[in-house]
């Protein structure tokens, strides 16, 4: 059941295969996930209860001071109850335990996880740890034809395996003229929604840009660079100053390679 694939038919025709990730690889990063909150936890109570002892003379269980307590329980809630909707929405789809195991959650048309899904999917765990230790859920993505829980039927969600990029053996020309400008892509830090505002139609003019960036002159480069950067630049929600034709291609390489993690490896086209 775990090898199982998922094809995904977008507006632009495309088709998009995903593996869907299983119980075992779901229950897996799900106790990374509780381990980890476990510990935070017991930190916390700790620090409330050293905190406690400082403010009195007395042994902790002889205090009446509610406040510290008060305040633990507040933070334990929102540190328990907002984990994985905020690591989910922020990170992609991923949690730390999803990210170890090498799974993320997505929406079912093969788009980033939006706020709104992250949030029905992490308020309905309630229903799915249910009636003890996550069994329903448990049962659910068992039976369920793509593994689904009830917080993903509800928010139209699914759980993949990540793609791993195959290293080529040969560096292309546009790989070459990166290195050889001393460019990375963390020089670039998306938002998760700013990368979704970026589809398949954008993803398809920069790596064509790309593609034809050595193979012709930088006059007959420059128009186009104007154009691209008129159309790309603004969607990254950043305020991105550039001085002159140079730093331009820089940041629209610099983009390439953010766009090229989330689309390259993703999008295998059917003729």
């Amino acid at each position: 059941m775990n090898q199982e694939q998922m094809d995904i038919k977008t507006p632009e025709f495309v088709s998009i295969q995903f593996r869907l990730a299983g119980l075992g690889s779901r229950a897996a990063a799900l106790i990374i996930d509780h381990a980890i909150l476990a510990i935070v936890n017991i930190l916390v109570i700790l620090a409330v209860l050293l905190i406690m002892k400082g403010m009195s003379g007395l042994p902790f269980f002889m205090q009446m001071d509610s406040l510290p307590i008060a305040i633990a329980i507040i933070v334990l809630f929102v540190l328990n109850g907002g984990y994985f909707f905020v690591m989910e929405y922020f990170t992609g789809g991923r949690t730390i335990g999803k990210k170890i195991i090498g799974i993320r959650a997505i929406q079912e048309n093969g788009h980033s996880i939006t706020l709104l899904s992250s949030f029905i999917r992490n308020l309905l765990r309630i229903i799915d740890a249910l009636p003890v230790s996550y069994l329903l859920g448990i049962l659910m993505v068992f039976f369920h034809s793509r593994h689904k829980r009830i917080g993903d039927v509800v928010a139209g969600t699914i759980v993949i395996h990540e793609r791993k990029a195959k290293r080529k053996k040969k560096l292309s020309p546009i790989e070459k003229e990166i290195i050889e400008r001393g460019l990375d892509k963390n020089e670039l830090t998306l938002e998760n929604w700013a990368l979704s505002s970026f589809g398949i139609k954008e993803w398809k003019l920069l790596s064509t840009y790309a593609e034809r960036f050595n193979q012709i002159t930088a006059e007959e480069r420059q128009p186009l660079t104007r154009q691209l950067a008129e159309i790309m630049l603004p969607k990254t929600g950043l305020d991105l100053k550039v001085t002159n034709e140079r730093e331009t291609e820089n940041m629209l390489l610099v983009l390439y390679l953010n766009l090229r993690e989330e689309w390259e490896f993703d999008l295998q086209s059917k003729s």
